[in-house]
């Protein structure tokens, strides 16, 4: 088996949940090298909680709060409130709980097939992924103070693989405009299940959104001072979609402050159709005294 194979199978495997009981469900976590876990992981297994209690609809809409750091060496226990089942809409409230207390908390609102009036964005004229060619998020050098595990996480033969749009070099970064195009895709192939792409897609939209905010201040997390965290993520789905196919995440961030940054995000296909949108705010810091190497 290819790294790109183990990395797609270890991504599966990671977000599935083991029912417990009734709306209890109990999730694993992942080390990647980092303090604490991936809030995109926490937003995967809390989807695909909630999903688990409906039955014909589709999660349209997700507001999250990251309460407290996950320990990536404990399980996750994930507690489904059925907050209502409507005639057209059904809403969920789910808590993640480690060590007895609750990290996270998902209010998520469902839908079942519905006709109406459409509009959208324009989706950005960008280059393809193909002629961006295959990117690096790091430098070798970068590369080789990292932890193992991190590495891995963030090279190309992981779960997913990114392209970003124009020129971006994190060991060194420039003040520039607080916007961004990334192509981004799942590194394998998905069974027809809408549910599994939308908590992938979760998933995955919690890489570079709060990074939007840090590029006018020519700052990055290479540099070993920079401390992130995030607050909430707030999720639109709009349109069915594959995630095993490129898509472009386009980001911008109006407002930093307070050591808070915003950053919003619109998700298209290559055809230009838009997928889905999100909104982030995140704690960003820059220590005084930077860290041992």
């Amino acid at each position: 088996m290819s790294e790109i194979e183990k990395s797609f199978q270890e991504l599966l495997s990671l977000i599935c949940l083991e029912p417990l009981e009734v709306n209890l469900f109990r999730g694993e976590s992942r080390d990647i090298g980092a303090p604490r876990v991936f809030g995109g992981q926490v937003l995967a297994q809390a989807v695909l909680a909630a999903s688990a209690t409906i039955e014909d609809r589709l999660i349209h809409s997700l507001h999250a709060y990251f309460l407290r750091g996950g320990d990536p060496a404990a399980p996750i226990v994930y507690d489904v409130d059925r907050s209502r089942d409507g005639d057209s809409f059904s809403a969920r409230r789910v808590v993640a709980i480690q060590h007895g207390r609750p990290i996270f908390t998902l209010a998520a609102s469902f839908q079942g097939p519905e006709d109406g009036l459409e509009h959208q964005f324009d989706a950005p004229n960008v280059p393809s992924p193909e002629d961006l060619g295959i990117q690096l998020e790091a430098d070798s050098e970068t590369l080789q103070h990292l932890p193992q595990k991190m590495r891995r996480w963030i090279d190309r033969f992981g779960p997913f693989e990114f392209r970003r749009v124009g020129e971006y070099n994190p060991s060194n970064p420039k003040p520039e405009k607080p916007q961004q195009q990334i192509w981004f895709r799942l590194n394998g192939e998905l069974p027809d299940d809408p549910v599994l792409h939308r908590a992938l897609l979760a998933y995955v939209s919690d890489f570079h959104l709060i990074g939007t905010a840090t590029l006018p201040h020519g700052i990055s997390w290479t540099l070993g001072n920079l401390v992130m965290a995030s607050l909430d993520h707030a999720m639109w789905f709009h349109r069915d979609f594959r995630l095993d196919d490129w898509l472009l995440y386009s980001s911008d961030s109006p407002n930093m402050g307070s050591g808070r940054g915003l950053a919003r995000g619109m998700i298209f296909d290559r055809s230009g159709r838009l997928l889905a949108s999100t909104a982030q705010e995140g704690m960003i810091r820059i220590r005084n005294d930077k860290p041992d190497q």
